[in-house]
Formats: structure tokens, C-alpha cells, sequence
């Protein structure tokens, strides 16, 4: 009965659309990047990006979707998200068409790499750079390709309607009550040099992967999510966010390394 209220009101209220990490999940990945950033890959982003910070510059990619640019209407809606189906691996699936979020990293880097590319054009690839690394550390961006990576799969989350990919994007963060610096001190104090370096893998591929291993074991089978769930996922939320941080600062230290 509740999943039948939850498919009405969705019908009434019209798709979502599919983001990452909300805002604050978003900026707590950048403030962690920008701690462990390099002399010269913050020189380097600094040229780029003047005063404005990783987590200021994390959200930017989201908020442009509105723009009328033919870019944001009609080439970079696909740069957000991979689909590699269950027991598959994106190195067999590859990319279709329009691209995905590994086919953009490659593209914007290209573009950060460029001397004559202009400013315009390289911050566009770093703020995009910063909120793609933090969407592929969301579970449900790498989707299985049967729902709109959970979007379609509707869900009651403390009695409110929802779906899947809403809950992981923002609720579950959300639901800590915690201001981005706040989670981000938090998380910080427990990042040990080991994990550091442990966690410092610049391939997005891996990324997508470990995602993809973890999507398949967010789908609840009681669709009524309230504290069982976020007991069982909490832990899991706050390590891909603090593993989107390290990784994002690795990922421009390698890219911004002195040649």
C-alpha cells in the first residue's frame, strides 16, 4: 500500500532528476581536497580558479544545468553518471555514444593540459573535473542501467516520498545535520597518513568499479527506509566521501605535477 501512495505522488510531482551527493556532500569531498593538495597543483588551480575554492567550485556543475548554453542543454547532462550493468565491468561495457563521466575526465583534462586553451575554458573543465570525481564516489552514479541509477526506484525514506537515488544523493548525508565544514572536520581528524595513501588512487576506473560493487548493496528489499538503513550505510557514505576528497586531490596532483 505504502509503495503504491509512494508511485502516485511521484506520478504528481513528475521525474527528479539525477545529481550527486547534494551540495553539502559535494563541498565536504572539495574541502577535503584542498587539504591535501600539492605546491604545485594548488598554484595551478589557484591561476585557474583565483579565490575560489575546491568545495566552493564542487557545486557549480549542477547549478549550470539551467543555463540555455547548447553545452549544458543538450552535451553535458551524460558527464554526471557511468552505467556498467551488474557482473560487468566498464572495460568490456565502455561508453556509449554521448560519453560519460570517464570519457569527460579524459576530455577535461586535455583541456587543463592545454596552454592554449583560455581561462574560460579550463575552469569550466576544472569545476567539472571537482563534481564529476565526487559523483563517480556516489554508489548509485555508476548505474546499472535498469532505473536511472535508483531514480526510478521509489522508496519512503522517514515517511517521505523519495527514491533511491535521492536518498544516497542527499538524505543519508543530510540526515547527520552537518554543516559541509562541520563533516568535513569530522571526517578529517580520522584520516590517517596509511589511509591516505592508501586511499590516493588516481584511476577512475577504479573508482567505478569499487561504485559499482557497493550499488548493488544499497537496494533495500523493505522500501520503508528510516534508521535500520541509515545504521547500515552510514559508515559507507562517510568513507566514499572522504575517499572522493584524497582521490580528487591525487587526481590534480598527478595532473598539475611540475614536468
Amino acid at each position: 500500500m505504502r509503495i503504491a501512495v509512494i508511485a502516485l505522488c511521484c506520478l504528481v510531482l513528475g521525474p527528479m532528476e539525477l545529481y550527486a551527493w547534494g551540495k553539502t556532500g559535494h563541498r565536504v569531498t572539495g574541502a577535503i581536497a584542498q587539504q591535501y593538495l600539492s605546491t604545485e597543483a594548488r598554484q595551478a588551480i589557484e591561476a585557474i580558479l583565483g579565490v575560489e575554492t575546491l568545495a566552493e567550485a564542487s557545486t557549480w556543475s549542477d547549478f549550470m544545468r539551467s543555463s540555455p548554453a547548447p553545452f549544458w542543454r543538450s552535451e553535458a547532462s551524460p558527464y554526471h553518471y557511468v552505467t556498467i550493468p551488474a557482473g560487468q565491468h566498464y572495460s568490456v561495457v565502455g561508453a556509449p555514444p554521448e560519453g560519460d563521466a570517464i570519457t569527460a575526465l579524459k576530455l577535461f583534462a586535455n583541456t587543463l593540459k592545454n596552454p592554449r586553451a583560455s581561462l574560460e575554458e579550463r575552469q569550466l573543465a576544472l569545476r567539472f573535473t571537482v563534481h564529476i570525481i565526487g559523483d563517480l564516489h556516489q554508489p548509485l552514479h555508476v548505474g546499472n542501467g535498469t532505473d536511472r541509477g535508483g531514480n526510478d526506484f521509489l522508496v519512503a525514506f522517514f515517511g517521505e516520498v523519495s527514491n533511491l537515488h535521492a536518498v544516497w544523493d542527499t538524505k543519508l548525508v543530510d540526515h547527520e545535520q552537518l554543516s559541509y565544514s562541520e563533516m568535513t572536520k569530522w571526517l578529517s581528524a580520522k584520516l590517517t597518513p596509511a589511509l591516505v595513501e592508501q586511499w590516493s588512487v588516481t584511476d577512475p576506473i577504479v573508482w567505478v568499479t569499487e561504485s559499482a560493487q557497493l550499488r548493488d548493496g544499497v537496494y533495500p528489499e523493505n522500501r520503508d527506509l528510516n534508521w535500520d538503513y541509515v545504521f547500515e550505510h552510514r559508515d559507507t557514505v562517510r568513507t566514499r566521501l572522504s575517499q572522493g576528497g584524497i582521490r580528487m586531490a591525487a587526481y590534480f596532483n598527478q595532473l598539475f605535477a611540475a614536468e
